[in-house]
């Protein structure tokens, strides 16, 4: 039940033409592709519905107090005390 080579597509559409008849064929293949259309359809407007209905993340300013140091000032002030201080070479 592998793969679907050219013999068994071939028998399975001899087998569709003799279900349903040549005059058939035409309006099955044309509703099937209005079906298709239409689901199309309803899958992009059902995520354009959603996206319009999921409002956008705030963005969030982040708030600056006067009295911190500005961020990475606190590190260069670490950087510089351990530059002062005498390395030691015994615990």
């Amino acid at each position: 039940m592998g793969d679907i080579g050219p013999e068994k597509l071939l028998l399975l559409l001899l087998v569709v033409l003799l279900l349903f008849g040549a005059k058939r064929l035409p309006e099955i293949g044309h509703s099937l592709g209005k079906g298709i259309r239409e689901f199309k359809r309803s899958v992009s407007d059902l995520g354009t519905s959603v996206r319009e209905e999921i409002p956008p993340a705030p963005v969030v300013e982040p708030r600056h107090d006067a009295s911190a140091p500005p961020v990475g000032q606190a590190q260069r002030d670490a950087e510089r005390q351990a530059e002062r201080e005498p390395k030691r070479l015994l615990p």
